[in-house]
């Protein structure tokens, strides 16, 4: 089977396991193929062993009870710090060998996502997560059954519009028009989730804030500047490698991090883990949280 009947069917895949129903006419259109060739694609699936199932109207849908559609319900999808990972793999390939063009183009192809990853969903949150990025692909408002939030203490329904989920998908934004508020929602206290008709009414208030290379978010960013010795270098960009992004060589032994964080508890663990290491350089804010931090733990020590 050649490259394009892969991928197709890889797409056909999603479409049939989604929450949205289609016909044999739309799945033929979105996936730009004849009504016949659909029709084969499904006559595959069975021969496979997937459970296929022909619904009213004329819609096809896989079967949850078939043994592979737990395997396929585990969502792959891509971080930011992941895809820095993976892109430096592939920018280390020539840029004659076919495999650097070929490699982007089949996950582009295959997954809706801007960045390339691996961070697989398992457990009862994986179809709440499938229906919310379907939601989020098909940009429609839902409905969070039964969230329990840690702030209040209240078990209630939220309607919202999901829009951006965080690393492995343990939360996601979304806006709330009730509240007129960007929020986010930890994916493991949503009990179920609703897809409504209602498409998104507020695109333009929606903003996911920003993640730091500590993986700490906010929607504000503060800078800093610290000088690295090798050690600290090396520690830093094992355990952070979006990092990387941010550091420029100041001589043999030495490194400088230019970068903005979005609250000081990340950089701050990591600067007194190793404070014979790391130099500070006018970055006031980190001086003065680093001064307090250091402060308490002082009066804490019995003497």
């Amino acid at each position: 089977m050649d490259q394009p009947k892969i991928e197709r069917l890889l797409r056909l895949m999603k479409l049939l396991t989604g929450n949205v129903n289609y016909t044999v006419e739309q799945l033929a259109e979105k996936l730009d193929t004849s009504y016949r060739s659909i029709y084969r694609y499904i006559d595959t699936f069975k021969e496979a062993g997937f459970v296929v199932h022909k619904l009213e109207g004329g819609v096809y849908k896989l079967g949850k009870e078939s043994r592979h559609f737990k395997d396929i319900s585990q969502l792959i999808h891509f971080t930011d710090e992941e895809a820095h990972i993976f892109n430096q793999l592939i920018d280390a390939l020539d840029d004659s060998n076919a495999l650097k063009h070929n490699l982007r183009r089949k996950l582009s192809s295959v997954y809706d996502c801007t960045s390339l990853a691996n961070s697989t969903v398992r457990g009862k949150n994986a179809t709440n997560i499938n229906t919310l990025i379907e939601a989020i692909g098909n940009q429609q408002q839902v409905i969070l059954h039964d969230y329990s939030s840690s702030n209040t203490g209240i078990v209630s329904d939220r309607v919202v519009e999901p829009f951006s989920f965080t690393t492995n998908y343990v939360q996601i934004w979304c806006y709330e028009p009730v509240s007129r508020i960007n929020k986010l929602f930890n994916t493991s206290r949503i009990g179920s989730v609703e897809v409504t008709e209602q498409s998104w009414q507020h695109t333009d208030e929606h903003n996911a804030g920003y993640i730091d290379i500590f993986r700490t978010r906010s929607f504000e960013r503060t800078q800093v500047t610290m000088r690295l010795t090798l050690r600290a270098y090396n520690l830093l960009t094992e355990e952070y490698p979006l990092a990387e992004r941010d550091l420029s060589r100041e001589d043999e032994n030495h490194w400088i991090l230019r970068t903005e964080v979005c609250s000081m508890a990340g950089i701050g663990r990591f600067v007194l883990g190793l404070w014979e290491d790391v130099e500070i350089i006018d970055s006031p804010e980190l001086s003065d949280y680093l001064s307090k931090k250091i402060e308490k733990m002082y009066n804490k020590i019995p003497l």
